[in-house]
């Protein structure tokens, strides 16, 4: 299977759809005028709410005047691996449906970066630092699986044949919070001798911290989010949380080029990786 995963590869297929659609001079109405669809139809194929047939595919291909047999073997195949059965489907009964839409288009991105003003980043996390946190939040059966699902994120990202570049920028609060203090001092500390291994390890992976010093920033407005690349043409893709609710933006949403920009500004605040893993160390020492 193609490392991007069904996920995005399903997005993919959408936008290639819409593109020879539009070309083509056809609404949505048309579309499904001619091949005697509801309209409906075609709306939840184009928006990812429903997956498509081969022959429904095929059907497509030929009203949109695709004669090139390489360019529809390749929605084909699009098509097929967007199908496919991903490694996270086995936590559909323990997670929101959005919460694991994003997942996949993070296991495709090629570019991940996130801006964390409070909880170290869940790429980033210790097992122990994972059920710390989520502790208070679920019950013993889902902390276990949402604690899996985290650390199996970690491992498939980065045994990818290539794997993403990582940029992460935190606030210093993220790393002075001694989380788990109350049920094991040895938590934070190992949790930031883990974050520094992990980026001294991997020139992909970068770790910035913005330091107190530097006062107010963009990020104490911003939040908590994350911005996905992909190397396949497919749109910059904008993630936020709070809980348990979840915001995926695609496409040219302005929000994204915004977000973008307040990442750029956030980011030159940071003190640069060699600083900013001193400092992380310097915090873990201070934890001892």
């Amino acid at each position: 299977m193609d490392q991007r995963g069904p996920v995005v590869q399903g997005a993919l297929l959408r936008r290639r759809l819409t593109e020879l659609r539009r070309q083509s001079g056809l609404t949505q109405e048309e579309v499904a005028r001619r091949l005697e669809w509801h309209t409906s139809k075609l709306i939840r194929i184009e928006g990812g709410r429903t997956g498509i047939s081969k022959v429904d595919l095929d059907a497509l291909g030929q009203l949109y005047g695709v004669t090139d047999p390489a360019l529809m073997e390749e929605l084909r195949l699009l098509n097929r691996e967007a199908r496919s059965k991903a490694w996270w489907s086995s936590f559909k009964n323990d997670v929101s449906d959005a919460y694991l839409a994003y997942v996949g288009f993070e296991a495709g991105a090629s570019v991940i970066r996130q801006f964390q003003p409070l909880a170290v980043p869940g790429l980033l996390q210790t097992e122990d630092y994972a059920e710390t946190l989520a502790h208070a939040a679920m019950d013993a059966d889902a902390l276990k699986q949402l604690v899996k699902l985290r650390m199996m994120r970690q491992q498939t990202l980065r045994q990818r044949p290539i794997p993403p570049y990582e940029i992460f920028v935190l606030d210093e609060a993220v790393i002075r919070r001694r989380v788990g203090i109350s049920r094991d001092r040895a938590i934070m500390p190992t949790q930031l001798r883990h974050m520094a291994r992990v980026a001294q390890e991997s020139e992909r992976i970068s770790i910035r911290i913005v330091p107190f010093e530097t006062g107010s920033h963009v990020g104490m407005l911003r939040g908590a989010f994350t911005l996905l690349e992909f190397d396949s043409g497919l749109g910059e893709l904008l993630h936020r949380e709070n809980g348990d609710l979840h915001e995926t933006l695609t496409g040219e949403d302005p929000r994204i080029s915004e977000v973008r920009a307040d990442f750029e500004a956030i980011l030159g605040e940071a003190l640069d990786p060699a600083e900013s893993l001193t400092l992380i160390l310097e915090a873990a020492a201070s934890m001892e």
